[in-house]
């Protein structure tokens, strides 16, 4: 890849993807808005670049109707808007302003801090110490947030007694049914986020367009996403580098747990200028949408002539030396990237900070380059 940044290899990057307005997809546009909406007059889809999994109408009044790919409806009232009267089916109303919010997706946790909307969130399935941001962990240490059990297991009687409005889950809670059915006899609408879904990782910033829709806060989330895949973009433009680079971490039965080819973080690793190896499901251990999990056999000879190495260390206790990782699998000890040095791992959180994903791709670039820069999200092991 040339220094400047081909149309060809951008499309492949997802940055110069066609515009992706899904509001405005022929199947969209063959689907009647649900009755009971005319009253709000004609739709007008919002652009989406690259998101999927969500789509966004605008109305005249400031109403918005989002429909997630699960098929989920919400209508987004805004602040000093009465909502219909009696709400179609299927369609559950978000009421402006928005206050006590249950946040239990991790993943949204820095989308709604980078639209300045925390301070609308009061229970939380995220303790102070698995934070993922800064301004976060202050809030539940504090006890402006206070921390309202797992997921699987929330405290109804917290919930119940704040009031929340709105819960923001993942797509976990398809797990767990009854505690969606519960929280919504409670009067919580519920909001299953499937960003993890996205097949481009700038679909998953995207997300943060439907957080400032749901908080009021659209400009916020417009400039937000503006800046970031512009820098994306930036650091895309940069070029190979000209290595390959292995990721994955050591499960416990010893098979090495990799990202399928064409998964978000591989594409932050091409576009850092890495060339990401990756392995068929064909002969796997086991396999999942987002990982292919291969027999430690199978991965030493796809992976032991890797340039790199990147240890994930989001999902294990993770390595702190080259000693640990070798303690994993003694075949690692062989790989070309093990003997010359160039093993790094990531930061717990690296999954939990989409709106960084500029600065972890310069930061993945300054790993495969080995500058003396420092680094935030990776770190070489020694």
């Amino acid at each position: 890849m040339s220094a400047s940044l081909t149309r060809r290899a951008a499309v492949g990057l997802g940055l110069l993807a066609p515009l992706a307005l899904v509001g405005c997809s022929a199947e969209k546009d063959d689907e009647p808005q649900p009755e009971g909406l005319d009253a709000l007059g004609t739709p007008t889809p919002v652009p989406l670049s690259h998101a999927t999994q969500f789509s966004l109408d605008a109305y005249d009044g400031g109403c918005r109707l989002a429909t997630l790919a699960s098929g989920d409806r919400l209508l987004i009232v805004p602040e000093g808007t009465d909502p219909p009267a009696e709400p179609p089916a299927g369609v559950a109303v978000i009421q402006q302003p928005l206050a006590n919010v249950y946040l239990v997706s991790t993943g949204m946790i820095c989308l709604v801090d980078a639209i300045g909307a925390l301070d609308a969130v009061s229970v939380s399935s995220v303790r102070a110490e698995d934070s993922p941001v800064d301004a976060f962990t202050a809030r539940l240490e504090s006890g402006e947030i206070t921390y309202g059990g797992l997921y699987r297991e929330p405290d109804y009687e917290l919930i119940a007694a704040k009031g929340c409005p709105l819960a923001i889950e993942n797509t976990n809670i398809d797990h767990v049914p009854e505690v969606r059915a519960k929280l919504e006899e409670l009067g919580v609408t519920v909001l299953m986020e499937q960003s993890s879904r996205e097949e481009d990782m700038l679909g998953r910033l995207e997300w943060i367009r439907l957080m400032g829709a749901v908080f009021g806060r659209e400009d916020e989330a417009a400039a937000v996403f503006d800046d970031v895949s512009a820098r994306v973009e930036d650091a895309a433009a940069e070029g190979s580098v000209g290595k390959t680079v292995a990721f994955f971490y050591v499960n416990e039965d010893g098979a090495a747990v990799t990202r399928r080819a064409g998964d978000y973080f591989a594409q932050m690793i091409e576009a850092a200028g890495g060339e990401y190896v990756s392995f068929a499901e064909e002969g796997a251990a086991d396999s999942s949408p987002t990982t292919v999990t291969v027999e430690m056999e199978r991965f030493y000879e796809g992976a032991r002539d890797a340039d790199v190495i990147i240890y994930n260390g989001t999902i294990d206790d993770g390595v702190t030396s080259l000693e640990d990782l070798v303690t994993k699998n003694a075949l690692l000890a062989d790989f070309t990237a093990v003997r010359n040095g160039d093993v790094w791992t990531c930061d717990a959180n690296l999954y939990q900070q989409i709106t960084s994903m500029a600065d972890i791709i310069f930061d993945l670039r300054r790993a495969l380059t080995n500058t003396d820069e420092p680094t935030t999200y990776v770190w070489r092991l020694d």
